[in-house]
């Protein structure tokens, strides 16, 4: 297992406001002792083919690798063009993953926006078309496109259109790829869908290529059933709070194990930082004491149903 750190307290700074550039958070970074970060697509400000090599530049300099790229596709969208602009779009950052992380790194793709005027079976029909009308881009880049189960980009006005499990899955199961495409897990978000992030894991723990750690917090006095929406969710609600993974809410002795059952030993990075980089840094110490508790210290990059899916079309070749 390969411990990734992803700066989510910095987005402000780094997407938003930009008064922080990703040289700065990789040169942070060095003091965390991980293997490797997690990039966003907002971190490039240009887009250029120069603005790119410097990050690998600086990434290479610091002994970091870049497996996982973030990206926020919204495929979703009711106008066409958009949606379109949105396509062309991921291609684009899927290239620059490629580009950083060679073969094997992960794009995070999304569904995209539960638009009000959106029936479900429309979404998961755009949603399932934009996804499998880039897995050839994919195949090309040696890459992999990997669906969180997410909540809300940053900049987006409304939750992610699979939010809900049961739609998830619908897009899930309508995508048979299993070489270039996977699941990237994060149990903190079905926390937010409001379903146990432990049993969620053990629905796509086949599919599953990657995964985001972090935590949730109560504030005092309050419960799950406190925060929940009338359709089941809770979503970024203010009394859930942000906070060293392996302290909150998320049974991470379950999770670890269901992943070491699953031959799961690949990318785990961490979502964390919003209360500092002393958090963070807490967060790396945690991972590192699980990697040696429960993955015997092993740094290989090796999740057993990918590698089938990949032996079982070679198979058939």
């Amino acid at each position: 297992m390969r411990i990734a750190a992803f700066p989510k307290g910095d987005l402000d700074q780094l997407v938003i406001r930009r008064t922080k550039t990703v040289f700065d958070w990789i040169e942070e970074a060095r003091a965390l002792g991980v293997d490797g970060l997690e990039l966003h697509t907002g971190f490039f400000w240009t887009g250029s083919d120069d603005e790119v090599d410097r990050v690998g530049t600086a990434l290479a300099e610091a002994g970091f690798e870049m497996p996982m790229m973030c990206a926020s596709p919204d495929f979703t969208n009711p106008d066409a063009d958009a949606r379109a602009r949105e396509i062309e779009a991921q291609a684009e950052f899927m290239r620059i993953t490629a580009r950083l992380g060679g073969p094997g790194a992960t794009c995070r793709v999304l569904s995209g926006q539960r638009y009000p005027q959106v029936a479900v079976e429309q979404g998961v029909q755009w949603a399932s078309e934009a996804i499998s009308g880039l897995l050839p881009l994919a195949a090309e880049l040696d890459i992999v496109l990997a669906i969180e189960n997410h909540y809300k980009a940053g900049t987006w006005n409304h939750p992610e259109f699979a939010q809900a499990p049961a739609v998830f899955h619908r897009i899930l199961a309508g995508i048979p790829d299993r070489v270039h495409f996977g699941v990237q897990y994060d149990p903190s978000n079905a926390i937010t869908a409001g379903v146990d992030s432990a049993e969620f894991l053990e629905g796509v723990i086949d599919r599953v290529v990657t995964m985001q750690a972090s935590d949730r917090f109560l504030e005092p006095g309050t419960t799950l059933d406190d925060l929940r929406q009338a359709d089941g969710t809770i979503g970024y609600a203010p009394a859930l709070k942000h906070g060293v993974i392996g302290r909150g809410l998320n049974d991470y002795d379950r999770i670890f194990s269901i992943l070491v059952e699953a031959g799961y030993d690949g990318w785990i990075s961490i979502e964390d930082g919003v209360n500092g980089l002393d958090e963070l840094r807490a967060s790396a110490d945690f991972l590192r004491a699980a990697r040696d508790r429960w993955f015997g210290g092993s740094t290989a990059v090796r999740v057993r149903a990918h590698e089938r899916a990949k032996q079982a079309r070679e198979d058939i070749r």
